[in-house]
């Protein structure tokens, strides 16, 4: 199947052009692949800040959400 290259914007202009029902399909399909990859996302993010924790002998889900927070920004401003 040939590959066509698009802007943006002309994806939004081809999109706006749809009957409404396919419009909504179009952002409903975009919407879910969005979620599904910030879900992904996060479970990495977890996973690693596990392992961060770990490796300095803190378990991660003993901590609260505070305890997290300092964590984390510990973690970010390390090379103070």
């Amino acid at each position: 199947m040939p590959t066509i290259t698009l802007t943006n914007d002309q994806v939004v202009e081809l999109i706006r052009q749809l009957p409404p029902t396919q419009k909504h399909l179009v952002l409903l399909t975009l919407a879910e692949e969005a979620h599904t990859h910030h879900h992904e996302n996060m479970v990495y993010a977890e996973q690693q800040l596990r392992m961060r924790a770990a490796e300095r002998g803190v378990v991660w889900d003993e901590l609260d959400d505070d305890a997290r927070e300092a964590f984390v920004d510990d973690l970010i401003h390390e090379d103070r």
